[in-house]
């Protein structure tokens, strides 16, 4: 199970996927804006981001580059969800910090594909801190 934020300024859409990612046996949460979702990855420790670039407050940039800045902000799993997919879009969100670039709508196999990478990533994460001297 993994802990998975969505940050989309469109509630019906982040609700939508949480209650797919829920009955798929993971912890979702939502947020509407980009301080509060900086405000939920401090809370909530989430392994994977589901994140809108065009957000109301803030850029969906800044809000990456805030995870990052973040101590555990190299353990969390990374994406773009938006409908923005020129190539220079796709640039910018890699150099903003992000892992992957999605076009929205998100479906299932994209979702699955998301979860993937993100157990990819904590996987290490566990061996390390189970393997750590007590």
């Amino acid at each position: 199970m993994l802990r998975i934020l969505i940050i989309d300024d469109h509630p019906d859409t982040a609700e939508t996927i949480a209650m797919l990612l829920e009955a798929m046996g993971h912890d979702a949460r939502v947020a509407c804006t980009g301080t509060e979702g900086l405000d939920l990855v401090d809370r909530f420790r989430p392994d994977l981001v589901i994140l809108d670039i065009g957000l109301p407050d803030i850029s969906g940039y800044e809000v990456a580059r805030g995870i990052r800045s973040r101590p555990l902000g190299s353990f969390v799993y990374l994406v773009a969800a938006t409908g923005w997919g020129a190539p220079e879009d796709r640039v910018r969100a890699l150099a903003a910090g992000f892992d992957q670039h999605q076009l929205k709508p998100l479906d299932l196999r994209k979702l699955q594909g998301m979860i993937a990478k993100a157990i990819e990533r904590f996987t290490p994460k566990v061996r390390a801190v189970a393997s750590s001297p007590a």
